[in-house]
Order: structure tokens, then C-alpha cells, then sequence
């Protein structure tokens, strides 16, 4: 029988509630990994991780999420990754932003488990 092999997930929140949320409801469903910034994350995806998605937190010191996207986006191998902004933030503007760069959601906290679940399978087309 074929073990089944989950999707890698990479969630970057500064926020350690925020980031062990997140992570305890998806492991199981995803190989997870964590990072607590954007610098964090480029770190990781410079070690070669290239996961199915990132989720991204918006409002975080030194390099904000959208900055970390961008930053991601500039990485060739990375270019087609799916990044969902994981954020607090939910004006009109916020939105149209996210959309206008080419983000594949923006999923507003707090949020419900099955929410989350469902957006990400949506996103990745399962």
C-alpha cells in the first residue's frame, strides 16, 4: 500500500498563539512548518522547501507580509506557490490588494477550523 504523502504548508505568523492555532489544526491534514517572520520563512524556502502553500500573516515587524510576499514571489522556483494572507485585517482595501497582486485568498482571524480547511482545499484543488 502507498503511504499517503501529505501537501507541505508553510504558516508565517509572528504571533506564537496565532502560529500553534494554526498549526495544530492543519498538521494531519499537511505536512506543516512553521516560521515566526518573512525573514524567517525566506530562510526556510532558501533551504529548498517549496511547499503547496504558505499562509501569511499580514501585520508583522521588520518585513510585513506583503513585503514577504513579494520577496517570495522574486524567487523563481517559488513564483507558482499559492500564498493565502492569514490577517486580522479585513477592509475593502486589504482585499482588493491582496487580489491585485495575485494572492490566492485572504482569510480574515479569528476563523473557524473548518473555514481554513476548506479555503486551503479550494486553493489547491482538492
Amino acid at each position: 500500500m502507498e503511504k499517503n504523502i501529505l501537501k507541505k504548508i508553510l504558516i508565517v505568523d509572528d504571533n506564537e498563539v496565532h502560529l500553534v492555532i494554526a498549526e495544530n489544526l492543519l498538521k494531519g491534514h499537511y505536512d506543516v512548518t512553521t516560521a515566526k517572520s518573512g525573514k524567517d520563512a525566506l530562510i526556510f524556502l532558501s533551504k529548498g522547501l517549496v511547499p503547496s502553500i504558505i499562509l501569511l500573516d499580514v501585520l508583522m515587524p521588520e518585513m510585513d507580509g506583503w513585503e514577504t510576499y513579494n520577496k517570495i514571489k522574486g524567487i523563481s522556483l517559488l513564483r507558482n506557490v499559492p500564498i493565502a494572507f492569514l490577517t486580522s485585517l479585513d477592509g475593502v482595501r486589504e482585499k482588493l490588494y491582496a487580489s491585485r497582486i495575485g494572492a490566492a485568498d485572504l482569510i480574515t482571524k479569528p476563523y473557524e477550523a473548518g473555514e481554513l480547511l476548506n479555503r486551503i482545499e479550494k486553493i489547491l484543488g482538492n
